[in-house]
């Protein structure tokens, strides 16, 4: 089996087993999609086809759509369940059968492994997302194996501890990458499972219907700017190879320039693959390339070490244990400006580039990630205390950003309070953590250019907003 897995480009190390049930008298094998939600490149569902057709039973695809994710809303939700309604059309067309449930996803998995002879399953790290697969490894019947699949090397085969900085995992990581950064070949099912009897109630319906049916909150409107699906990704990254990547290296710190691939909200919800990206880019090659890697597989993947090895990944208190001190022994000193919660959400801020910055995730679910570092500083600049700067930027984030949630984003925020960062020159407020102005975005880009492009879309935002 092992060199069969590898014929279809999953490296055995992706797997491990969650229990230790026995294969069981089942009328399918289990995949139960959550993390990964595309088809191109999914090693978890190619690996689920290859055990159905080995047990000479038909694969079946479960998603469970809870209403209640952390943080979520409208806006994420919009986005997801355009890139589900893709999955549909995907699923038909390889013969695969696709459920979708309006459940709590582990109780659905749970069921449904009742009469699955093993189940699979994709992997997540953050907190609910781990707590989701223990509940079901622990209640499932039958073996439960998880795939890592969202990452070109996995995390537990590129370190077992927590990394300290990029410079202590890139080499680890980067003598995995050539075992790891195959394209998956999809396995034809020999069975389809349409005949299937469940004993779940399926989700139908548009977008919009399903839409209409949830009791989520509803506080932040669908984001225009993106549209969900593995087939608008890979339109963003034609687009990126063509226009941006040439320029990567000199130009991805100037929100002008589109030298940014705008992919992380695609990467956040698994409707593509790091490996899709990276072999793409990497076929491209020239300028920008290297430095484009960098951000997609160690940076990325050093995010994904912090979440994982660190229990206080979304915490104050998870930060490490220099940067809390230096903050503590100027959490008292003289703010030139403090700034509510409301003050910060609306933008009304005496600063026009750090308005822009929040226009921008406001109106479009994104924002380019240099002014994302100077965003996230000055919040830490205008609280009260480090640690209030610290949720705020975090409740945020999540909110509106549509890769929230996210280990980039956990990993983003702490690193402006020090996490996998060095102490710098002592000042004010900030103590020994790195420091960023207003002077410091001019000299790289046309700061006022940006304000005016971002006031436009923000504009545009409000008025149709009030339709």
């Amino acid at each position: 089996m092992v060199e069969n897995l590898k014929n279809f480009g999953i490296h055995p190390k992706r797997i491990r087993a969650l229990n230790r049930q026995k294969i069981q008298n089942g009328s399918y094998v289990l995949y139960w999609m959550q993390q990964s939600q595309r088809t191109l490149d999914n090693h978890a569902l190619a690996f689920s086809i290859l055990k159905a057709n080995e047990l000479d039973l038909p694969p079946l695809v479960f998603f469970g759509l809870t209403s209640d994710y952390p943080s979520a809303n409208l806006r994420h939700y919009t986005f997801m369940l355009q890139g589900i309604e893709e999955l549909k059309r995907s699923f038909a067309k390889m013969g695969v059968r696709f459920v979708l449930a309006k459940m709590p996803p582990q109780s659905g998995a749970i069921e449904l492994s009742k009469n699955a002879a093993l189940t699979i399953v994709d992997a997540g790290h953050t907190r609910v997302q781990r707590k989701w697969r223990r509940e079901l490894a622990q209640k499932a019947p039958c073996p439960v194996l998880e795939v890592d699949t969202n990452h070109v090397v996995p995390i537990d085969v590129a370190s077992d501890k927590e990394e300290y900085g990029a410079y202590t995992i890139r080499r680890k990581i980067q003598q995995r990458i050539p075992d790891f950064l195959d394209v998956v070949s999809m396995p034809l099912a020999n069975k389809t499972g349409e005949a299937l009897k469940l004993n779940i109630e399926t989700l139908e319906g548009s977008t919009d219907d399903i839409l209409k049916s949830l009791r989520i909150n509803r506080n932040v409107p669908a984001a225009k700017a993106f549209r969900g699906g593995t087939s608008k990704a890979l339109a963003r990254l034609d687009g990126f190879l063509k226009t941006g990547l040439h320029i990567y290296n000199e130009k991805s710190n100037d929100p002008n320039s589109g030298a940014v691939s705008t992919l992380s909200p695609y990467l956040h919800f698994g409707q593509i693959s790091p490996v899709t990206v990276a072999l793409k880019v990497t076929e491209a090659g020239g300028p920008g390339s290297e430095e484009f890697l960098e951000q997609l597989i160690v940076r990325r993947e050093l995010a994904a070490n912090f979440v994982y090895y660190n229990a206080n990944y979304d915490k104050y208190k998870g930060l490490p244990q220099w940067a809390l001190n230096t903050l503590q022994e100027h959490q008292y000193d003289k703010r030139d400006y403090i700034y509510s919660r409301e003050e910060f959400e609306n933008a009304q801020t005496h600063d026009p580039y750090w308005n822009a910055a929040q226009k921008e995730m406001l109106a479009t679910g994104s924002m380019h990630g240099y002014m994302r570092m100077y965003w996230s500083k000055k919040i830490l600049e205008w609280s009260e205390t480090p640690e209030q700067a610290f949720k705020m930027a975090l409740y945020l984030n999540d909110k509106y950003e549509l890769d929230g949630r996210d280990p980039n984003g956990f990993t983003g925020i702490a690193w402006c309070f020090g996490k996998h960062d060095r102490p710098w020159k002592e000042r004010t407020v900030f103590g020994k953590i790195r420091y960023m102005n207003d002077k410091g975005l001019r000299r790289k880009f046309n700061a006022d250019a940006y304000a005016e492009k971002v006031e436009k879309i923000y504009r545009e935002y409000l008025e149709e907003s009030e339709k």
